[in-house]
Order: structure tokens, then C-alpha cells, then sequence
């Protein structure tokens, strides 16, 4: 049984020696291409285009908040300054709406940062499906039989980088 089993991983071993020059001559015409896709999130227009509507979007909720937390601001001052001359009612109606105004400050905040998440998610997610859009068109049209971006990829050479065509499409749409 032994003799066998050698027999068998002696067949095995001539077998992926034969193989591996011919897997190693079909490796050498594979096309690889590189994206760096933090470069097209930091370059491309439709990112900026993005950036800016969510901007105006949140940009009159956000200044609300600044008021609301400047308001809160004064009243807490108010309460170090003049809570020691304030009778005992006027300081604990105070500490009151103090505590009122903080927790609707939180539950405002985070309201907006939530909202403002979906929306960033919602942006980024349909500026993501036009890029691989291109990247697919980009590979098919150029032969590339593989492309990486910069996620996973520890080295790319400048030769297989094909970001900036990619940016150019993208420019252009």
C-alpha cells in the first residue's frame, strides 16, 4: 500500500512539473491594469459635485445646531454666573432647562449626523457604480484580463495604473 502512494505522488509531481511551463507561458499574456481609487474619490468631479449638494443639503440643519449649542452655552453661563444669587427655584428651573436643552441638542445631533450618513451613503454609493461602470468599460475596451485597485494591492506599477484614463472618462461625463 505504501509503494503505491509513493507511485501515486511521484505521477502527481511529474504531472504539475509538465504543467507549470504551460501555465506559465498562458500567464505571461495576461493583461493586469491598477486603479487607485482614493485618488478618483479625491479627484474625479462628480465626488466634488456630490460633496457640494450635501453641503447645501445640511448646511441649514448644521447651522441650527451651532445656535442650539451656543443657547446652551449662555444659559449654562448664565447658571455659573448667577446661580448663587438665584433663589432655589429660579436656579433649579434653570438646571432644568439646562438639561432639557442638552439632551434635545443630543437627540438633534444625532438625528442629523444619521441622516447626513444615509445621504453621504446614498451619494457615494451611485458615484461607486458609475467608477466601476467605467473601470469595466476602460478593461473591456483596452484588453485588460484583470484590474486591482488599491484596496488589496501592495504594489502597482506605474505601466499597469490605468486611474488616470479612468478620471478622464469620468471628467468628461
Amino acid at each position: 500500500m505504501e509503494v503505491s502512494k509513493l507511485k501515486l505522488v511521484n505521477k502527481l509531481l511529474i504531472a504539475t512539473a509538465l504543467a507549470l511551463p504551460l501555465s506559465l507561458a498562458q500567464a505571461a499574456d495576461v493583461k493586469i491594469g491598477f486603479v487607485s481609487i482614493a485618488k478618483i474619490l479625491s479627484s474625479a468631479p462628480q465626488a466634488e459635485a456630490a460633496s457640494k449638494r450635501l453641503e447645501q443639503e445640511f448646511a441649514p440643519r448644521q447651522k441650527g445646531l451651532v445656535e442650539a449649542q451656543k443657547s446652551l452655552r449662555k444659559q449654562e453661563e448664565k447658571l455659573s454666573k448667577d446661580g448663587a444669587v438665584m433663589s432655589d427655584s429660579q436656579r433649579r428651573n434653570l438646571e432644568s432647562d439646562i438639561r432639557n436643552q442638552a439632551r434635545e441638542l443630543k437627540r438633534t445631533s444625532d438625528e442629523f449626523r444619521e441622516d447626513f450618513n444615509l445621504r453621504r451613503n446614498e451619494e457615494l454609493g451611485k458615484f461607486q457604480k458609475q467608477v466601476l461602470d467605467v473601470i469595466n468599460n476602460v478593461a473591456k475596451e483596452e484588453g485588460f484580463d484583470l484590474v486591482v485597485n488599491d484596496g488589496a494591492t501592495l504594489f502597482a506599477s506605474p505601466q499597469v495604473d490605468v486611474t488616470e484614463k479612468v478620471l478622464k472618462r469620468l471628467t468628461s461625463k
